[in-house]
């Protein structure tokens, strides 16, 4: 599987777990529909799972008038997907992480979100560089 198919994937997943309180490993399956597993879809749902304290707290430190209950849903993870793999996944060079979360936003998102995604993201992006 590609890179961005999983990454829409774990959305899907993700989504799925922020929503319904559905376990990761059930909505990675739910998303694969008995298809093959993919290790960079399930480290990139259970990453975010695991780290979702601190992904949030950094988060919330870079939304401006808003908070995180009130982003939607498709944004807040789509957000929570980029910071995992910015902060967590030092392979991954930041512009495609940053690429990939706008095309996300586009896709599933609404007329604002890529938008958005791409100024908290910015933000995000200048607070780990120091």
């Amino acid at each position: 599987m590609k890179r961005h198919t999983a990454r829409q994937k774990a959305l899907q997943a993700l989504f799925q777990c922020d929503l319904g309180q559905t376990e990761p490993m059930e909505a990675i399956e739910n998303v694969l529909q008995n298809g093959k597993k993919d290790e960079f879809l399930e480290k990139l749902v259970l990453g975010v799972v695991q780290y979702q304290d601190e992904i949030d707290h950094l988060l919330r430190d870079h939304l401006e008038k808003w908070t995180l209950d009130r982003v939607a849903t498709v944004d807040r993870t789509i957000l929570r997907m980029a910071v995992y793999e910015m902060k967590y996944e030092q392979e991954i060079p930041t512009n495609v992480t940053l690429n990939e979360a706008i095309e996300l936003a586009k896709t599933f998102g609404d007329n604002q979100s890529s938008r958005f995604i791409n100024g908290v993201l910015s933000k995000v992006l200048a607070t780990l560089s120091n």
